[in-house]
Order: C-alpha cells, then structure tokens, then sequence
C-alpha cells in the first residue's frame, strides 16, 4: 500500500473536519460544534497564517490529519513548527502513519535554515500518544504549559 504525505486542499475539508470532532471526543471527552468547528477549518484554508493541515492519503484515502503552527522564537532566530489537531483513523492506528508525517514534517526543519524544530502539547491522560512521541525522540524535559481560556 502507498502512503502519501501531503499538504491538505479543499477536497479533504469534510475529512478534516470530521476527524477534529472526533479526535476531541476521543482524547478529551470534549463535544465539539460542528459549526465553529468548520468555520475553524475555513479559516485555516483562507489565512496560511494561521497554519496548514497535512493529510496522509492510503491508496489516495484520506486516514490522518495533523494542523502545523508557526512560532517565531527571537532566542533562535527562527520559527518552530507546532503539531496541533492530530488524528489517525482507527483502523489505521499503529501502522507507523502518525510517524511517516512527523518524519516528514522533521525533514522539512533539518533541510530550511529558518526552521528550529519540532512542538506539540498532549493531554496528560493520552498515555498512548506519549509513548509515541518518546518512540520519535521527542522529550517533555524542558518546558510545562500553563494555559488560561475564555
């Protein structure tokens, strides 16, 4: 089977959109509205500013979604990519999809001198998900997040 990479068009919105909700279902027992949600999809596909989604494609199917973020870090001079809204679909969870995309996404920071590295935040209780980002060589050692939402 031939898996794909790719950054998300206007084709995946439905999927995109789809896999959010769930993944906040899922990983945090969090019941989304469909309606703020899409307009939150629009808004990335409208603004590259805000980010951009890649998709992994089996077989051109859509299976896994990933949001990149930007941070510009004035220590390093440079931008930090941040993984936000990851999702595998279920039956595609352990074949090393989420892996092929942060290699991916990895090789794009090692080859771009304006690129320092690789962030993501992860809800303590997603044991599963820690342990594989330990696996990738990602570390927790050195920063803590606090937030505050409205």
């Amino acid at each position: 089977m031939k898996l794909n990479i790719i950054n998300a068009n206007r084709s995946h919105f439905e999927f995109i959109l789809n896999s959010q909700i769930s993944m906040a279902l899922e990983t945090e027992a969090l019941e989304l509205r469909e309606e703020t949600v899409r307009s939150g999809v629009t808004a990335v596909f409208e603004d590259p500013s805000k980010g951009r989604y890649l998709v992994a494609e089996l077989e051109e199917k859509p299976v896994g979604v990933l949001l990149i973020v930007t941070e510009w870090s004035e220590w390093r001079n440079s931008t930090v990519y941040w993984i936000h809204s990851l999702f595998i679909k279920k039956e595609y969870r352990g074949q090393g999809i989420y892996k092929r995309m942060y290699e991916h996404i990895k090789e794009e920071v090692l080859n771009d001198p304006r690129l320092a590295g690789i962030r993501l935040n992860v809800d303590k209780r997603n044991k599963d998900a820690v342990k594989v980002y330990e696996a990738l060589g990602m570390s927790d050692e050195h920063y803590r997040m606090f937030e505050w939402l409205k």
